[in-house]
């Protein structure tokens, strides 16, 4: 197995995401509810019942380097709400296939999602509001994307631990 660079592995991250994007807004998000047409903003991201999302170490890697471009009260500011909803919702000993939910600490009502552009979960990127089931795109979809940054990070960090909560992640590297 040949190993990737950090530098490398978050490249070829990045253009998992940017395809899988291509494939959602091309194939799918047509026949979506227009996120700024929304009564409650940004509802789908802090509904502490739903949400469950899991990354990768590289994921978290990507996003704890957004997460550093902040200004530094920021970055605190999102520190201090990783920490608070690993403890709030008992996420430390989370199994990675478990189906514990949070609110996600990532977005802000005023400002939205802080890593929409850079280093959004695939999860995220796919999850939209539909009226119809059979305009939501295939699991199948998310399931190949999911597969190949989990074969990037493990062929960077020579770990074979399943994602884990998003809190979870950012934690262990905040």
């Amino acid at each position: 197995m040949r190993f990737y660079s950090e530098k490398t592995a978050l490249e070829h991250l990045a253009e998992v995401r940017r395809q899988f994007a291509d494939q959602i807004r091309n194939g799918f998000e047509h026949a979506a509810k227009d996120c700024q047409t929304c009564e409650t903003k940004g509802a789908c991201c802090l509904d502490a019942h739903f949400v469950n999302v899991r990354i990768t170490r590289l994921e978290a890697v990507a996003i704890v380097r957004e997460i550093e471009r902040l200004p530094v009260g920021k970055q605190e500011a999102i520190r201090k709400k990783v920490f608070d909803t690993v403890e709030r919702f008992g996420l430390e000993n989370a199994a990675a296939h478990s189906k514990e939910t949070f609110a996600c600490p990532l977005f802000e009502r005023d400002t939205g999602c802080l890593v929409h552009g850079t280093a959004k979960p695939l999860p995220c990127i796919a999850h939209a509001c539909y009226e119809r089931k059979e305009d939501l795109p295939p699991d199948e979809l998310l399931q190949e994307a999911e597969v190949r940054v989990y074969e990037i990070s493990r062929r960077t960090y020579g770990s074979t631990a399943l994602p884990k909560p998003l809190p979870v992640g950012l934690k262990q590297l905040l």
